[in-house]
């Protein structure tokens, strides 16, 4: 399987229509956090299913396809890199790692950071340092911190919650919004499995957090207590 032949089956697959659509909702235009992205129009369980057929292909077509100005063709080699990384040995889980991180600037919208992130970076990450983890947290890149929150997914679904809830504090002053919808997502994550993690660290930091980053993190709690966190009276 060659790069063209990938990039042909991809355009059978396209829709402009959709493509259109894809556009708006990932915010490409002028002054938007995704502008410039190039959409084709096909539809994610379809790179799924892609990324499973293509999961043997080798590292330069994998890159070349992350390096693309289509946006689809980036997330597709994402799809086949977590599943590369999932099943791979101690020889190429860091040469995968490594690739992630050579090539962060094509990983530039939330939807490629939140497929990738947890598996790659937060898997290689997890029985080493987490200094790579602060240093994106401390990136002016929106998505080099993104990156840095959402690997802690990874720790979060095993039960471990410290490496989230600093990082979480360490961002409760971002300025963008899809960082405090991904703060407040993880925070969420810590209380479906341990309430009594996420209310401590609420109880703590409840007042100085963003509007959006606070409904995300109560949004499953019980609805007089999550009106008594947004009026304050905790």
């Amino acid at each position: 399987m060659t790069l063209a032949d990938i990039k042909s089956q991809l355009a059978l697959l396209a829709d402009e229509k959709r493509a259109g659509i894809q556009m708006r909702f990932f915010k490409t235009g002028p002054g938007e956090y995704g502008e410039g992205d190039r959409f084709i129009g096909v539809r994610v369980p379809e790179l799924r299913r892609l990324s499973r057929l293509y999961r043997d292909l080798g590292t330069q077509i994998v890159e070349n396809l992350l390096r693309s100005e289509i946006h689809e063709e980036r997330h597709l080699a994402l799809f086949i890199m977590v599943l590369q990384f999932q099943k791979g040995d101690s020889r190429q889980r860091p040469s995968i790692y490594d690739l992630y991180l050579a090539n962060l600037g094509f990983i530039n919208n939330w939807d490629l950071v939140d497929c990738s992130a947890e598996h790659i970076v937060g898997g290689w990450l997890e029985t080493r340092k987490k200094t790579r983890l602060h240093i994106l947290a401390r990136s002016a890149d929106l998505w080099h911190r993104r990156i840095a929150m959402m690997a802690t997914f990874h720790y979060i679904k095993k039960g471990h919650f410290t490496d989230a809830l600093h990082l979480a504090e360490k961002l409760l002053a971002d300025p963008h919004d899809l960082i405090h919808k991904a703060v407040g997502w993880m925070l969420r994550e810590i209380g479906k499995r341990d309430n009594t993690a996420e209310e401590a660290f609420l109880q703590t930091h409840y007042r100085n957090m963003p509007r959006t980053m606070l409904r995300y993190a109560i949004e499953k709690f019980p609805p007089t207590r999550r009106q008594a966190y947004l009026k304050g009276v905790i």
